[in-house]
């Protein structure tokens, strides 16, 4: 997707693609559960092939590829791979490394790590407009929103709806929340995902983490949609809105976002609709004050965003731990957000300092 200018903000296009030839696939994250559900779609694809796979510290002994790296820098190892597609599955701000290279380097970013662009914000934006990386959404909200939006004039569009499944608390009063364990919140009720962003989920800061994430997008609203059947909606100006529905399956994106633009088959079956009942409804802020912490940090724009990354993933770090309790972790955004004087970042060694400093806030 770029960025086009519009009445009231920028908004989203769609950029045509390239077809016709194998796509050499840089895996970033490759054993975590993106990383897993890749490399079933991408085997089960003869036109993609796997030519370099990193993981944090897991060791990559049973992926098969010709490239293979545990820890460090990924800048050598996509200079070496030459990839025609960088699918970044880097948890965390670690990912930014890989985001800002695929969009410097002109090659395509299948970004599943929404925090690199969280936090790099206008760092990521002015990288692709150097190098004209194109970023194909694997978050399933973006994705959607990515295929609602193809071939539609920007000016045709009203606004953008992000859904959310509101997490295993929806409904409870922060009252209820006051005791709740590690396991409580890793219980999600309809994504199975890694513990870091389930607990986000949890919490809410997922979707405000997707709200910044989504910042050059005008009009964004959030609504929780319990089931996770509904992944985001676009309102057109003459009242009608297109909705992308399916399965909460994350091998429906990433097959997206890879075979981009065909529309490649996956194994799951079709939706059953005579089964659905959908139901919508607002998030409650005061329970879970994380996504509006984010609204505002993303409005104030600069590094704030960073900011809000930071201590949030420090947050879960420490509740994850047993150090802190799970209201907790807005407290703690809440304070480094207060702290923070939100200068923007003019390079990427500004946004580490940034990153850092958010990161000591003590959190036990």
């Amino acid at each position: 997707m770029r960025r086009t200018p519009g009445a009231q903000g920028a908004r989203l296009e769609p950029v045509p693609g390239n077809t016709g030839r194998m796509k050499r696939v840089a895996l970033l994250g490759a054993t975590g559960s993106i990383g897993r559900q890749a490399i079933e779609i991408v085997e089960a694809h003869p036109e993609l092939e796997l030519c370099a796979v990193t993981s944090g510290s897991t060791p990559l002994d049973d992926i098969h590829a010709p490239l293979k790296q545990v820890g460090g820098s990924v800048e050598g190892i996509l200079d070496e791979a030459q990839p025609d597609v960088v699918l970044n599955a880097v948890v965390g701000f670690a990912g930014i490394h890989a985001t800002l290279w695929a969009l410097e380097h002109g090659v395509d970013l299948a970004l599943a790590n929404k925090e690199s662009l969280v936090a790099a914000g206008e760092l990521a934006l002015a990288a692709q407009q150097r190098g004209g990386g194109r970023i194909l959404p694997v978050d399933s909200e973006h994705s959607a929103l990515f295929q609602c939006l193809e071939g539609r004039a920007p000016e045709q569009v009203d606004s953008l709806v992000l859904t959310g499944s509101g997490g295993p608390f929806r409904g409870r009063t922060r009252e209820e929340l006051t005791e709740v364990t590690t396991e409580e919140a890793l219980a999600h009720p309809t994504w199975r995902m890694g513990p870091k962003i389930t607990i986000d989920s949890a919490t809410l800061a997922n979707k405000g983490l997707e709200l910044i994430e989504a910042h050059f997008l005008f009009g964004i609203e959030v609504v929780l949609q319990p089931t996770s059947i509904v992944h985001s909606l676009v309102r057109f100006r003459d009242g009608a809105a297109l909705a992308h529905l399916g399965y909460p399956d994350m091998r429906v994106p990433i097959s997206h976002a890879l075979t981009y633009p065909e529309r490649a088959a996956t194994p799951l079956a079709p939706l059953d609709l005579t089964s659905l009942t959908l139901v919508f409804e607002p998030p409650d802020a005061d329970t879970f004050p994380m996504l509006q912490l984010a609204r505002e940090a993303g409005e104030k724009g600069g590094t704030y965003p960073c900011v809000f990354n930071a201590a949030n993933e420090a947050a879960v770090t420490a509740f994850l731990e047993g150090r802190l309790r799970f209201l907790d972790i807005a407290e703690v955004v809440a304070e480094a957000l207060a702290h923070a004087d939100g200068a923007p970042a003019r390079d990427v060694d500004d946004l580490l300092e940034v990153d850092r400093a958010s990161r000591a806030i003590p959190v036990a």
